[in-house]
């Protein structure tokens, strides 16, 4: 199956095709984590079935970043987060556990975690701490 086929089999290709969150050229959608690690995180996607977020075209990457402003705006009318979290997984050693390019956008909260300090750099926790060094 090419990267351009939306398939049946993935569960982004279903929810994105079907989400009203849209941007405004019909590129990417953007939609609530049905597991999510706090309150409101959200996930922005492309409509076209890629794998690779360094596979998408030029107007979807800007489709995606306009979006994420747009998305992050929103919650912070919604929920005023203290922080925000971004991130997208690039295959399996990075991460990814679907196989279609997704952006996390997750709102952070004053106390959600004893110390933010590091952030992203969690996923390899023997890393994270480099201020101590």
């Amino acid at each position: 199956m090419s990267s351009d086929d939306r398939t049946i089999d993935c569960p982004l290709c279903r929810v994105a095709a079907s989400c009203e969150n849209q941007d405004e050229h019909g590129l990417v959608a953007a939609f609530r984590d049905i597991f999510p690690v706090s309150p409101g995180h959200t996930l922005i996607a492309p409509l076209r079935h890629v794998a690779d977020f360094f596979d998408l075209t030029p107007e979807e990457e800007a489709a995606t970043m306009a979006l994420l402003h747009r998305e992050a705006a929103a919650l912070r009318e919604e929920l005023s987060p203290a922080g925000f979290n971004i991130g997208i997984n690039v295959g399996y050693q990075g991460g990814q556990t679907i196989d279609h390019v997704h952006l996390h956008l997750i709102p952070r909260f004053e106390g959600d975690v004893e110390d933010p300090r590091g952030g992203i750099r969690w996923v390899i926790p023997e890393k994270a701490v480099y201020w101590e060094d």
